[in-house]
């Protein structure tokens, strides 16, 4: 047995589909409105992840210009078969189902080919010479699961889709994966809403299209009656098999604030052992997952690193930055070690396209740092901000009037926006913008060269919470830079997990 910990992606990282190629290892998760789309992970042992790259890089590849807040890119699939990777996944608000491949999974995939079949959550079964399709849709005004062959090189539909199952009697049945283990033909679901009562399901059948008989200890993972830990709304998950024929499941979890049932860091991705019994899945310990576990892993685990440093010295951005839809590309430029943001969409706007960089924030609590090189440049208004989407985030603004430098912190929570006291300052030095967070706020600051600190304000972390949002979102916060008039020069950027 070897110990590891979870969650195995920190931050914004939900919906996470596996496959495995020999003894490697590929992940790829949800996006929404963030771009680029469909983040792309590799690992030798399931614990420690690299970014290898995005699945829907830039606007060719995905249009999310008229996409709201958790519209966009939902729950993809990865999946390898006889040379080829295929990622399956749904544009909500953008065309539906899309599907694309690629034989080199560090260079380009190909240009999505949209599939004209209403539903959400995409997956894709190879099985023998036939392809099956399987994601959600109505019968009759009741959601289901529906399966069809497909060409996954064209996006054809080779079959008129068949509901095969309404789920195990918990509400909104999505997400699912069938697979061909055995004698059996497994659909896993996810159930009971993406919400504090979310779960994992099974059946099997003797065929993709059933008919499914559900498993006896349904559901195989739940975690809404655990007391003992602040880890909630278990589900939507994947399965893969290692290389020494072990059984482990991917899935998303939430870390719940202490003592409220709120969080903010968004939905993450866990990893549990699966042991089989009697033909069915025992996952983690009875159908519960935890921060710290000891299981079979293929290779022992690291403990990750969750800081980030950059100094914005190369000829393009990490691959851990996100931009909110699609990016303009004369918002963004890098050269002699700046990051130039050129302004934009303000960070309010509905469906808009800010001049905003940002990553996930991994922790409760971090210190970050930006540090703004032209804080007294022409008509700027640019600063740090803390962003959860357009009606949700908190930001440390630099505003240059009359040849002075003003700072304030900007609150945005609903319809409601509230500017702090400013400060003001006469200087042609960088000035470094900085956020320090716990569970229960953000406090805002703001530094110069020569050490004077003045602090702006705060913002209660409640305030960025999923639960708290006035429509129905899925995603988490970002940390990162913005430009709202001018542009603004960054030197340098950095956050550090505090433990």
């Amino acid at each position: 047995m070897m110990h590891y910990q979870n969650p195995i992606l920190r931050g914004f990282y939900p919906d996470p589909s596996i496959c495995r190629v020999e003894d490697d290892y590929y992940l790829v998760t949800s996006t929404f409105e963030f771009s680029p789309g469909v983040p792309l992970f590799y690992s030798k042992n399931l614990v420690n992840w690299t970014q290898i790259g995005y699945c829907l890089d830039g606007e060719s590849a995905v249009d999310l210009r008229s996409c709201h807040a958790s519209g966009g890119i939902y729950a993809p699939t990865i999946r390898y078969h006889l040379g080829m990777f295929y990622m399956i996944t749904t544009n909500v608000g953008g065309g539906g189902h899309l599907i694309c491949h690629t034989a080199d999974i560090r260079g380009e995939w190909s240009k999505p080919i949209y599939i004209g079949l209403p539903g959400i959550d995409p997956s894709l079964l190879f099985d023998g010479d036939k392809v099956y399709l399987s994601c959600t849709g109505e019968q009759e005004g009741r959601s289901g699961i529906f399966v069809c062959e497909i060409d996954p090189i064209k996006g054809t539909l080779l079959t008129e889709p068949t509901c095969v199952s309404f789920g195990c009697g918990g509400k909104c049945p999505e997400a699912p994966h069938i697979y061909h283990i055995g004698d059996y033909y497994y659909l896993m679901i996810a159930e009971g809403g993406t919400e504090y009562g979310h779960r994992e399901t099974i059946m099997r059948g003797a065929s993709p299209y059933g008919p499914y008989t559900p498993c006896p200890h349904n559901p195989i993972l739940f975690h809404q009656e655990r007391m003992d830990s602040n880890l909630h709304a278990t589900g939507h998950a994947d399965l893969v098999e290692d290389t020494n024929g072990n059984w482990w499941l991917v899935c998303l979890g939430i870390r719940q604030l202490p003592y409220v049932m709120l969080h903010h860091l968004g939905r993450e991705t866990f990893l549990a052992p699966v042991a089989w019994q009697d033909g069915w899945p025992i996952v983690g310990n009875q159908g519960m997952i935890d921060y710290e576990m000891d299981a079979p892993l293929p290779m022992p685990a690291q403990a990750t690193d969750w800081n980030y440093h950059d100094d914005f010295s190369g000829d393009m951005l990490n691959l851990r930055w996100s931009y909110v839809r699609n990016p303009e590309k004369s918002m963004y430029s890098l050269s002699n070690g700046k990051l130039h943001l050129n302004a934009a969409d303000s960070l309010n706007e509905e469906k808009g396209s800010p001049a905003f960089v940002g990553i996930r924030q991994p922790e409760f609590k971090i210190n970050a740092q930006a540090v703004l090189y032209n804080p007294n440049a022409s008509n700027l208004f640019a600063g740090l901000s803390v962003y959860y989407n357009n009606d949700y985030h908190y930001d440390l603004c630099v505003q240059n009037e009359n040849g002075q430098t003003l700072v304030f912190l900007r609150r945005r929570v609903h319809d409601m926006e509230v500017c702090g006291e400013i400060a003001a300052f006469t200087t042609d030095q960088p000035l470094k913008l900085g956020v320090q967070a716990d569970e229960q706020s953000y406090q805002f600051a703001i530094e110069t060269v020569d050490g004077e600190r003045t602090l702006l304000g705060s913002g209660l972390t409640a305030g960025l919470c999923t639960e708290g949002t006035h429509t129905m979102t899925f995603t988490g916060v970002f940390i990162g830079m913005f430009s709202e008039c001018g542009t603004a020069e960054f030197t340098s950027f950095d956050l550090a997990v505090d433990e």
